[in-house]
């Protein structure tokens, strides 16, 4: 049956790849790509190469006003038969400052808006459009559990403090630091880990989610807000751990993204997703009144852009 998927971060890393593996093994899929600027349109040509079907949607993902417009769009578009019904949303697209001082149009500090605010926001905006059976899939990290055998020692493990502290500039030890920008990072993806437990308590049934972690995977665009020798690094020099236990190659971990997405890894609702197994995520990820207050704090960010 003819169904619409909406991607985020399609355009490189373990996004690209798992939009190719969506459109080739689920040819009933329209893929709609989320992308910024005019890097949408040849994205989509480019996917839709071999016959499949793919359109876009521009969006900045650090302006709520953006996601809102976008979505906005998404929305007009089921509603009017131009797109097939609503089956999937996967909010793959993510980022990481040298800082956490940087703040976006809204106020808010960038790695926050961006791994948590826009995905909450699309997923509100959308949700009376998704038809059962649905999957949300929203991308993780291994680094919101903070120890060397997860991270090796690369990534500040996440500094939890009240979400209205989180999402505003300058709540880490050193801000301005690269350690600042890292821990923004790993604090942001214990949140969306927080708010996949909470939609899966809240959404209709039949529309589940799941977080999905694809490990250390060197070689994406994740540092492009990076300093030189961090680039350099990940492009040239950490690419090597992908052939030891310790990484995932970008292939692979693109792979199992569609295998989430698609269903062929099985995941009950609310799952954290290991690559190509569900298991449990961090103790820390279960407080549910951490997620309680969690979702009040983005329901009051978003509330102005989810109407």
């Amino acid at each position: 049956m003819r169904h619409t998927i909406v991607m985020t971060g399609a355009s490189r890393g373990i996004g690209r790849v798992a939009a190719a593996h969506i459109l080739r093994r689920s040819p009933d899929a329209h893929l709609l790509v989320v992308a910024r600027g005019s890097s949408g349109a040849p994205l989509a040509a480019e996917l839709r190469e071999g016959g499949h079907t793919v359109s876009y949607v521009s969006a900045d993902l650090g302006s709520l006003d953006s996601v809102r417009s976008a979505a906005t769009e998404i929305r007009g578009r089921l509603e009017r038969g131009e797109l097939p019904p609503l089956r999937g949303f996967v909010g793959n697209a993510g980022t990481q400052y040298t800082n956490a001082m940087t703040e976006g149009p809204d106020g808010f500090e960038s790695t926050f808006t961006i791994n948590v605010l826009a995905n909450h926001l699309f997923v509100r905006l959308l949700q009376d459009r998704f038809v059962a059976p649905a999957r949300i899939v929203i991308t993780a990290s291994d680094t919101h559990f903070g120890d060397f055998k997860h991270n090796m020692g690369m990534v500040p493990g996440p500094a939890w403090k009240s979400p209205d502290v989180l999402a505003r500039p300058g709540a880490f030890p050193r801000p301005d630091t690269v350690a600042g920008g890292r821990t923004a990072y790993s604090t942001s993806k214990l949140a969306a880990i927080y708010l996949v437990h909470a939609y899966a308590r809240r959404l209709p049934a039949g529309i589940d989610a799941v977080a999905y972690n694809p490990g250390f995977v060197p070689g994406t665009g994740l540092t492009r807000n990076a300093g030189p020798a961090s680039r350099f690094a990940m492009r040239r020099i950490l690419p090597v751990m992908a052939l030891t236990p310790f990484a995932t190659g970008r292939r692979a971990a693109g792979r199992y993204l569609a295998d989430v997405v698609l269903g062929t890894t099985q995941a009950p609702t609310g799952s954290y997703v290991d690559r190509t197994r569900s298991t449990r995520s961090s103790e820390e990820s279960y407080d549910p009144q951490r997620e309680g207050e969690l979702w009040d704090t983005v329901e009051r960010f978003t509330a102005a852009h989810a109407t």
